[in-house]
């Protein structure tokens, strides 16, 4: 017979390849490494309904797994990135 073990982890840490956050860029925000594209850059577009492909072709500069990586990122911080990109879509163009 088989027995299950569950034990809660006691910190679960996430790591992210492409992601960071640097003090004085992008106001410390969370954005694609070695750019100064905010994860809720990409989350703007990905909230106004458009696909990998279309967020793609406004950041040419970012692979798919860079893509799919600020979508990871933003389900693991919901609220904040929510804010960012929602404050974004809201600016008036200049």
């Amino acid at each position: 017979m088989w027995r299950l073990n569950f034990q809660p982890m006691a910190d679960v840490s996430t790591s992210y390849r492409y992601i960071v956050r640097t003090p004085g860029v992008r106001g410390g925000n969370a954005r694609v490494e070695n750019t100064r594209i905010g994860v809720h850059d990409v989350v703007a577009y990905h909230l106004l309904g458009n696909d990998v492909e279309t967020i793609r072709e406004a950041f040419p500069d970012l692979s798919r797994a860079q893509i799919y990586e600020c979508l990871a990122y933003y389900e693991d911080h919901r609220a904040e990135i929510e804010r960012l990109a929602l404050a974004q879509i809201e600016q008036p163009a200049e």
